[in-house]
């Protein structure tokens, strides 16, 4: 009986994730660097939300708009979990259905989790940005207007990708090198930034870099000290009683983008908490992705 119920339970995730348009592993032929998860890979429900753990494969899963709406805008988006799950649904297939049915290719990147090797979601990140550049003109996309996205810790990884591009492309396949791992803008909620102490969510910064303490270590992860006039724009969701991730982070690094010029915009909310995602729920915080829209048209990527 047990195993009669795992498998119509697995049959129903299953489903759930046949929606998009196209899947696909975005190591086709072996990722360069390895993590190493304490077992196999499991998806599940919690409180109607599918979440994945043990992931040592990336996959990238398309959601793209109808050609007469498509607008040639794509975000790549980073699901958050701690760098330990993946709250893959409403910080991830919920949010690339609302960009598709609104002209914009939303890409949910199944990134892997680090397990002891702090660079691997980072080189998921920028490879998903490669590839989705590399497949531009296959997918309809503006090779010029594509962006990142993250909540919580994949708000950090969407984060540290705009801080961190291009460093060499040292892991990209061999034909994507020449292709720019930068986006072109950021689309942040409740997001993980900072490393330091008293700021930062410690839980994803011992998930991603140990139990050090060494702050050489994890400056390298702090990313508001890392935002350069290369930074691209930024979009900041957030909620002003998030207990979680407190609010510093985000504008510690709307701080950092304004001193260097970058077009930025912030809302916080105040009632939302942590971990909202796409939701329902009655609460001005739910009104986001209409708001994130009209910021796009301001900043030239849709009209």
């Amino acid at each position: 009986m047990k195993h009669h119920y795992l498998l119509i339970v697995l049959s129903f995730l299953s489903i759930q994730l046949m929606a998009q348009d196209i899947e696909i592993k975005l190591w086709p032929n072996g990722a360069p660097n390895k993590n190493n998860p304490p077992g196999a890979e499991e998806r599940w429900t919690e409180g109607g939300i599918l979440r994945y753990k043990n992931i040592s494969e990336a996959e990238m899963y398309v959601y793209r708009p109808d050609d007469a709406i498509n607008t040639g805008a794509a975000v790549v988006i980073c699901p958050g979990g701690g760098y330990v799950i993946e709250a893959i649904d409403h910080e991830g297939v919920k949010i690339a259905e609302f960009l598709q049915a609104n002209g914009i290719t939303g890409i949910v990147l199944k990134y892997r989790l680090p397990y002891g090797n702090s660079e691997i979601p980072l080189s998921d990140a920028l490879q998903a940005i490669r590839v989705t550049r590399s497949k531009a003109t296959e997918w309809g996309i503006n090779p010029q207007k594509i962006g990142i996205a993250g909540s919580s810790a994949g708000g950090h990884l969407a984060s540290t990708a705009g801080t961190h591009f291009d460093e060499g492309n040292p892991l990209a396949a061999d034909n994507l090198q020449q292709l720019s791992s930068r986006p072109d803008f950021m689309l942040l909620l409740y997001p993980v930034i900072s490393f330091k102490e008293g700021v930062g969510h410690m839980g994803s910064r011992k998930n991603l870099i140990g139990e050090t303490n060494d702050w050489n270590i994890a400056k390298k992860f702090s990313n508001e000290l890392w935002v350069s006039e290369n930074t691209p724009p930024t979009f900041f969701v957030l909620a002003d009683d998030d207990q979680a991730v407190i609010p510093e982070n985000s504008i510690s690094f709307y701080r950092a983008l304004k001193k260097n010029n970058i077009p930025a915009e912030l809302h916080i909310f105040a009632k939302g908490g942590h971990g909202f995602g796409m939701t329902d729920r009655d609460i001005p915080a739910a009104k986001w992705p209409a708001l994130f829209l009209d910021w796009l048209k301001s900043i030239g990527i849709t009209k």
